[in-house]
């Protein structure tokens, strides 16, 4: 884990002060701006929970002191001018006192952040078992069921591709990742995984375009 270091923020260009973007450490979703000074970072490393200096209340405030709604720290990060920090963290709850996920509404999550959490979820279920659960039953039916089912949706797929319209291949295609997701995690795999050899597969440029030549690139 980066917990980054006081000693590398200037606290003052800022007067003491520097603005904390907090994101979905798994979705990439921004969640909310703050504001810290060394007390909150160091709050922020030594409790786990990100702590920031309210300009309001002119103390320092943990995210969910009061709701519950804490944002656990995964990483953080300073900028290249060390003026600004970036926040990683797992929100225990909707972020927003208004109720929403993030400070910015319900709908600022990155179009492909939902498969981070589906994966999440399936990895919970993995651990807990819940009676019920269609993804328990999936488990706990054993690899080569699991296997024989992403194989079965994979054929459904293909076929829906040749013979059937843009929404029923959407469909079959969201039942090959389900179950390709509920597979990995029988194996204790996860889709981070996957997006890790892909990355290293097509790394990209100084520009952020994959070079030619590149094993596989696309």
């Amino acid at each position: 884990m980066n917990l980054g270091g006081e000693a590398n923020v200037d606290f003052a260009k800022g007067d003491g002060l520097v603005p904390a973007i907090v994101q979905h450490w798994l979705t990439g979703e921004v969640l909310m701006l703050g504001y810290m000074d060394a007390d909150a970072l160091a709050a922020t490393r030594a409790s786990g929970c990100v702590t920031f200096h309210s300009r309001s209340k002119r103390r320092l405030w943990t995210k969910g002191e009061s709701s519950g709604n804490v944002l656990r720290l995964k990483a953080l990060h300073v900028d290249c001018d060390a003026d600004t920090l970036l926040v990683l963290a797992e929100p225990a709850g909707p972020t927003c006192h208004r109720g929403t996920r993030s400070c910015f509404g319900d709908t600022v999550r990155p179009p492909g952040g939902f498969l981070a959490e589906l994966d999440a979820l399936v990895a919970r279920r993995a651990r807990e078992r819940p009676a019920g659960s269609y993804t328990t039953q999936l488990l706990e039916s054993g690899v080569r069921r699991m296997a024989q089912k992403v194989g079965e949706e994979g054929v459904e797929t293909a076929l829906a591709a040749v013979a059937q319209d843009d929404a029923a291949l959407l469909g079959e295609a969201a039942d090959l990742v389900y179950h390709l997701i509920v597979l990995l995690r029988s194996r204790g795999l996860g889709w981070e995984q996957v997006a890790r050899v892909l990355a290293e597969r097509h790394p990209p440029d100084a520009q952020g375009a994959a070079p030619a030549g590149a094993a596989q690139a696309p």
